[in-house]
């Protein structure tokens, strides 16, 4: 009983010295020296009097925050004292809370941080120690834990404080002494439950989430990134809240800081873990371990990481895994129509238009899906590429225009645009030649529309004007479009140059066509050159000049190996670049085979042969460099069954269905009616081919009779076509 008496004396004791404490500290009075050890309190008392940041006596704030005194009390009762850094971190934080953000900083400033961190790492590593029985030897540590979280609160304002005025990059040094300090006293991380009486794990998780923002405010973005990594690789007993909003601002800043981070340190990583290599590899893989925790129940969901992780899948065309994780989400989460569109987009952009265009019929066809226009006009886009759906996707364009007619002019000029696109492609699977030159008609009038009623200058909708009329011969008005195109897009894409070389080869202007092709390769960056290399080739190749393009091919050859080497070692290339590079490779080894063997160097063309069979021995492109390397060596037969294998590889190959009908009629005169068939087959397929007219003409010459004037027609287009043939096709 004495001794609780004794225990309780001593509590109304050390209450009211902290009282009478911060009362002689907003006075301006002086403790005496038997109330306070070494009067330490009278200290920061008097320098910050002395700075002219506090109150004069009486007009200061006489309200006391409570918790400062609990703070005070505790330190109080575990070591008996308070020091001169504890009483300028309290002054400092009431300083603070009142809104004095200078002079709080003024009194932080104070306390040398230096000379305490010794202490509070001793006092942590001590108390992270597996608790034993002690002895009388062992030594005290040399700070209490509430003194320990008192000190880091203070740091923590004062980089608060420096925040607020602006000084980012002292705060973020500020942040740092927090964090070194921390790491320092405890490699292995925070223990559970660490210090969890006194508020120094809210003050360290505080810390770790401040640090990297004050380093984005500083422009130090990899600064920021390095702090993103250690707040999540260390064990900070963060809670799940606090974790996963430092995951998704992580990933935030990888997507959209333009910082290249380089890829974490391989310590951290436990054996045959999956290591990022680039920004976006580490922003999708935060993104997802966020989608995990929502499919666990450990966080609420938010919408905003679908759309970062959507962004940041669809850079690197991994569209199929959005896919899977859209469809994967929780019944509800997502509105059925908005998820159907947005795999439909996924599947679409993976190469699996079908599939995409199934999920925009089933939205379609349901009854309470009113508004539906996004959907029309992906349907739409879907079906002009398709020939086997042209007709539904003029319908759905069709729909749009019918509903929007005289609303809103920016839809209506969508919906022109890819009615023009499915009405041209209609057109060139249309055998009549007056429905054909009626859909191309139509075909301009929706592209012109959809340019009147654009708000702004689509370089989309330039492009395919230039192309339709370039199509159909319309050269001039092909030509001003495509120069429009270039102005607006400031020389900026690729195919905008190699369309104005091909009309201006088609004018025959091959000296023009190769200056346009030399500015576009000044002008584009090196891995952008192969289509550009490839026309430049053909260029001199119509000029004769066939060492400059055997030179061409070659350099282009270079360049594609250098970046398929690029590719493996740097980042993961997507999959339409990987087969788009593949197939500008193959075809580049077939063009030079064709060079070589007009050359009559065989055994390079032979080379040339072998090289693209390794890349896709089942090309129909290649079967008919083959049938042309026979051919030109006589053997007809030979060449014959090349000919043939190139037919079996796609029915619908033009020049394999011309240079078969040549070869029959040269072996057998009396094959004239296969020949015919071939030939019209050709011309089905493509009305605008010289070659095919010209040997059209050939057979109705050689059956003589009432087929001399068909023949006089025929060679009549062909020449027609021949004096407007571009080095290679407008499409």
């Amino acid at each position: 009983m004495k001794i609780r008496n004794w225990m309780n004396r001593r509590k109304i004791d050390v209450s009211g010295k902290i009282r009478k404490m911060l009362k002689c500290i907003f006075s301006g009075e002086q403790l005496r020296v038997d109330d306070i050890i070494a009067s330490s309190e009278s200290l920061a008392t008097r320098d910050y009097s002395a700075s002219g940041f506090s109150s004069r006596a009486g007009e200061a704030d006489t309200k006391v925050d409570t918790s400062n005194i609990e703070e005070a009390e505790s330190s109080l009762r575990e070591s008996g004292f308070l020091n001169y850094e504890e009483a300028r971190a309290l002054l400092g934080r009431l300083e603070y809370q009142k809104g004095n953000v200078e002079a709080a900083l003024h009194v932080f400033e104070g306390i040398d941080i230096a000379a305490v961190a010794p202490k509070m790492k001793i006092s942590m590593a001590r108390k992270s120690e597996i608790p034993r029985r002690h002895s009388q030897s062992d030594a005290a540590p040399p700070m209490s834990m509430h003194a320990v979280s008192l000190l880091f609160e203070a740091i923590f304002l004062k980089a608060k404080s420096l925040q607020t005025l602006g000084r980012f990059q002292e705060a973020a040094q500020s942040c740092k002494i927090i964090l070194d300090t921390v790491e320092s006293a405890l490699p292995e991380g925070l223990p559970e439950n660490f210090a969890a009486d006194c508020k120094l794990q809210e003050t360290l998780s505080k810390a770790v989430e401040l640090l990297p923002e004050l380093c984005k405010h500083a422009w130090a973005h990899q600064e920021a990134i390095l702090s993103y990594r250690r707040a999540l690789l260390y064990h900070w007993n963060l809670d799940v809240e606090t974790k996963s909003k430092i995951e998704k601002e992580f990933a935030i800043c990888l997507l959209y800081s333009g910082s290249d981070a380089s890829p974490p340190i391989l310590r951290f990583q436990m054996e045959g873990s999956f290591v990022p290599r680039n920004n976006i590899e580490e922003a999708s893989l935060l993104l997802l371990i966020l989608l995990r925790k929502f499919a666990l129940g450990k966080i609420s969901w938010d919408p905003s990481i679908l759309d970062h992780l959507s962004f940041a899948l669809s850079v690197t065309g991994e569209l199929k895994t959005l896919a899977h994780q859209v469809e994967e989400l929780p019944a509800g989460i997502m509105d059925r129509k908005e998820q159907c569109s947005t795999l439909a987009l996924c599947y679409y952009g993976d190469g699996e238009s079908i599939v995409a265009l199934n999920l925009l019929r089933n939205v379609l066809n349901d009854r309470e899906n009113h508004n539906c226009i996004f959907e029309l006009l992906l349907a739409s886009k879907i079906c002009g590429e398709n020939p086997d759906c042209l007709e539904e996707g003029i319908g759905c364009a069709q729909k749009v225009i019918s509903k929007f007619n005289g609303r809103c002019e920016q839809i209506l000029s969508v919906a022109n645009f890819l009615l023009g696109i499915s009405l041209s492609a209609q057109s060139r699977e249309i055998s009549s030649d007056s429905q054909r030159i009626s859909r191309q008609s139509e075909a301009l009038e929706a592209l012109e529309a959809a340019k009147r009623t654009s708000r702004v200058v689509d370089t989309n909708i330039l492009f395919h004007l230039s192309l339709e009329n370039a199509e159909q011969r319309k050269l001039d008005v092909a030509l001003y479009y495509a120069k429009q195109l270039l102005k607006y897009e400031a020389g900026s894409s690729v195919k905008g140059w190699i369309l104005l070389a091909r009309i201006l080869s088609a004018q025959k202007r091959y000296v023009d066509a190769v200056n346009i092709i030399n500015v576009a390769l000044d002008e584009t960056g090196e891995w952008d050159r192969g289509e550009l290399l490839r026309t430049k080739a053909k260029l001199q190749i119509a000029q004769g000049q066939l060492k400059n393009a055997i030179k061409t091919y070659t350099y282009l050859l270079a360049v594609l190996q250098v970046q398929s080497k690029s590719f493996r070692v740097q980042k993961k290339p997507s999959k339409s670049r990987i087969h788009f590079n593949r197939s500008l490779e193959m075809e580049t080894w077939h063009d030079l085979s064709v060079v070589y063997t007009s050359l009559s160097q065989w055994r390079d063309a032979e080379v040339c042969l072998l090289k693209s069979e390794a890349i896709n021995p089942h090309s129909a492109s290649r079967w008919h460099s083959t049938g042309i390397l026979y051919k030109a060596r006589g053997l007809p037969k030979e060449a014959l069954r090349s000919f043939e294998k190139a037919l079996d590889v796609d029915p619908n190959h033009v020049p394999s269905l011309i240079s078969m009908a040549i070869v029959i009629r040269e072996l057998n005169d009396q094959s004239l009616p296969v020949v015919r068939s071939f030939l019209t087959d050709a011309l089905r397929l493509d009305r605008t081919s010289p070659f095919a007219w010209y040997n059209l003409g050939l057979l109705y010459k050689a059956e003589g009779g009432t087929s001399a004037q068909e023949a006089a027609d025929c060679f009549e287009a062909a020449a027609l076509l021949q004096e407007s043939i571009p080095v290679e096709p407008f499409r």
